[in-house]
C-alpha cells in the first residue's frame, strides 16, 4: 500500500492528470498502516469495505469520487486546495481528519453523503475544511456535525438520550420559508408569541430518535434582525404534520446578539422539515456576571474558574459550552473546581490534555435565589 501511495504522489508534479483516477475494479484492500493519497478522482466500482489503513484526498486540482459502490474507508484524511464532490456516498469507519479543502454533495440528491459508522469520529472541521453537504451518521447518540456551506463551518450539535439507527444532517445558506430544496414554508403561519422567522439559513435534520439540538449563530446569521434580545431567540421548526413552524423549545442560550447558541428542548427530527432560528419569546430574566480568564498552567494565578457570586446560593448549577454550543462542563453546587477539563460525556478528544485554548460560555443557575446569569470564559494555553 505505500507503494501505491508513492506511485500517486508522483503523477501530481508532471501534470499527468489526462486519466485523473484511480479507477477500483475489485481485489485492492488497505492494511493496517498502510496511506494511500489520491490526487485525481477516485471510481470505486467494486465492493471496496475492508480497509484499515489511510486514505487522503490532496492535490491542487478539484476532485471527484465516482462508481456503482460506495467505498468504506477506516481513516480518511482531506487536506486538498478544492473541493472533493462526492457522486456516490463516502463511509468511514474510524477518524475523519479534516485539514484542508471541503467535501461536496448535492443537497438535492437524497444518495450522496459522507457517512460516519458507529464508531467513527470526525475532527479538525473548520471554515476551511468541513463538509459542504450531507452527512449521514449510523448509531450514535451525540453527534456533532461537521457542516458549513462553501466559506463557513456551521455545525449542529444533536444530544440524544439513545443511539439513533440513523442521523443525516445539512447546512444550507438560504432562506427558510422559500428554500430551492423545501419550497415555500409559509412564515406567517406561526405561534402568536413568535414574531420573526430567520430568513438567513437553516439546517435540515433527520433521525427517528428523540434528543436536543444546538445551534449557533455569527455575524453572518443577522440574529440582531430577528430578535431584539438574546432572551428572545428561539429555535423553530417546520412541522410537517400540521404545517406550520413550531416552537421548538429554547431552555438554554448563551453569547449574544453576534456570537452564541440556542439548544433546545427534545423533539424528534422527522417530524420538521426544517430548523431554523425565530425571534419574539417573552424574555427571561437573564444577567450577567463578568466574563472570567482562565489560565491553568500551575502558577496559583486564574487556575480555576472562581466564581464568588455562588456564596449568595450554595444550591446552584453551573454549565460550560463551547462556541458550537456542546457542553463541555457541567456542576451542581459548583466549588470553584473547573480548570479547563470536561466532565461530560462528549466527543472531547483527549480529554486530560483538558480543553483547547478559546472562548466559552457559561450559565449559571442561583436555585435559592431564583436568577440565572451567564458569560463569557476565555481559556488561556
Amino acid at each position: 500500500m505505500r507503494r501505491i501511495h508513492a506511485i500517486l504522489g508522483l503523477l501530481a508534479p508532471f501534470g499527468l492528470f489526462a486519466q485523473p483516477a484511480l479507477t477500483h475494479f475489485g481485489n485492492m484492500q488497505l492494511h493496517q498502516g498502510a496511506e494511500v493519497g489520491i490526487y485525481g478522482n477516485l471510481i470505486n466500482l467494486a465492493p471496496f469495505d475492508q480497509n484499515i489503513g489511510l486514505l487522503g484526498f490532496y492535490g491542487e486540482v478539484p476532485q471527484r469520487v465516482q462508481g456503482t459502490v460506495a467505498p468504506v474507508f477506516f481513516d480518511v484524511e482531506l487536506a486538498t486546495r478544492f473541493e472533493v464532490t462526492l457522486e456516490i456516498p463516502l463511509w468511514v469507519s474510524n477518524n475523519l481528519n479534516f485539514i484542508d479543502g471541503n467535501f461536496y454533495t448535492d443537497r438535492a440528491l437524497a444518495d450522496r453523503y459522507v457517512g460516519l459508522l458507529q464508531n467513527a469520529f470526525a475532527v479538525g472541521a473548520s471554515d476551511f475544511s468541513k463538509v459542504d453537504g450531507f452527512v449521514e451518521v449510523v448509531q450514535q447518540n451525540n453527534v456533532v456535525f461537521p457542516v458549513g456551506d462553501e466559506s463557513q463551518l456551521r455545525p449542529l450539535t444533536f444530544q440524544g438520550g439513545e443511539a439513533s439507527p440513523l442521523l443525516r444532517c445539512a447546512y444550507f445558506r438560504d432562506d427558510p420559508t422559500a428554500s430551492a430544496v423545501y419550497g415555500t414554508l409559509n412564515p406567517a403561519l406561526k405561534p402568536r408569541e413568535i414574531e420573526t422567522i430567520g430568513i438567513f439559513e437553516f439546517w435540515r435534520l433527520e433521525g427517528a430518535v428523540s434528543g436536543t439540538v444546538t445551534l449557533s449563530w455569527n455575524s453572518r446569521s443577522g440574529m440582531a434582525n430577528i430578535a431584539p434580545a438574546l432572551e428572545q431567540v428561539e429555535l423553530v421548526g417546520w412541522h410537517k404534520a400540521s404545517g406550520r413552524w413550531l416552537r421548538l423549545g429554547t431552555p438554554t442560550r448563551g453569547g449574544d446578539l453576534t456570537d452564541g447558541f440556542a439548544m433546545s428542548a427534545a423533539f424528534v427530527p422527522d417530524e420538521y422539515e426544517v430548523l431554523t432560528f425565530a425571534g419574539g419569546g417573552i424574555a427571561e430574566e437573564v444577567f450577567d456576571l463578568p466574563n472570567y480568564y482562565l489560565s491553568p498552567n500551575g502558577d496559583g494565578l486564574n487556575d480555576f474558574l472562581v466564581i464568588e457570586e455562588l456564596l449568595e446560593s450554595p444550591n446552584n448549577e453551573l454549565r460550560i459550552y463551547d462556541r458550537r454550543g456542546l457542553l463541555v462542563f457541567e456542576a451542581a453546587n459548583y466549588q470553584n473546581t473547573f480548570g479547563g477539563v470536561s466532565n461530560t460525556d462528549n466527543l472531547v478528544i483527549d480529554r486530560q490534555a483538558g480543553l483547547p485554548e478559546g472562548i466559552y460560555f457559561y450559565v449559571v443557575r442561583l436555585l435559592d435565589l431564583g436568577t440565572e446569569y451567564q458569560g463569557f470564559l476565555y481559556l488561556n494555553r
